[in-house]
């Protein structure tokens, strides 16, 4: 019989991400793609090494940016969905 799946809370799911590439979605047609560095309990992130995308086909690389977490609409990384 498998084991059953474990549940993890919002923000560790998030802190798994810490470290690695996460793409995120936010209000107002904007996207973001970068290495997360961090966050904290209201998710307000900041990455590096950002590509600022929006819905005109234009991007713009940005070392770092501070994004607020009130305009964060969704989060995706590999690492959100791996069972390890």
């Amino acid at each position: 019989m498998a084991a059953p799946p474990t549940q993890l809370l919002p923000l560790e799911l998030i802190d798994k991400c810490v470290g690695s590439k996460i793409w995120v979605v936010m209000k107002g047609d904007k996207e973001f793609s970068g290495t997360l560095l961090g966050f904290d309990d209201y998710v307000n992130m900041v990455l590096e090494d950002v590509t600022e995308f929006d819905y005109s086909g234009n991007h713009t690389k940005l070392p770092k940016i501070l994004l607020n977490g009130n305009n964060i609409c969704m989060v995706n990384n590999d690492a959100l969905w791996s069972t390890t």
